[in-house]
């Protein structure tokens, strides 16, 4: 399998379904119980130059973005580390 690429030495394809390691992710629970879980590693595509129009937006979180699946959207500076997605049977 492969390791995990910092975001600092190399960037998915523009489009591109990965792993992503964000730290400390945590995400709510199903219900209204308040219940929270740790979820570091998810699924998510990269959108490269996502706010390249938007100055303040790719100032405060970078010019890329990773987009979720369901509702796991990430800024990109939110990623420390990414794999490509593991193939079955290999």
């Amino acid at each position: 399998m492969s390791q995990w690429i910092s975001i600092t030495d190399q960037l998915p394809e523009d489009g591109q379904r990965v792993l992503a390691f964000v730290p400390n992710n945590t995400v709510f629970l199903p219900g209204k119980t308040g219940e929270t879980e740790l979820r570091e590693v998810i699924v998510l595509h990269f959108q490269k130059d996502f706010y390249l129009l938007d100055k303040e937006k790719a100032e405060k979180h970078g010019v890329h973005f990773w987009k979720g699946e369901g509702n796991s959207n990430q800024f990109f500076l939110s990623v420390s580390h990414w794999m490509p997605m593991p193939t079955l049977g290999a």
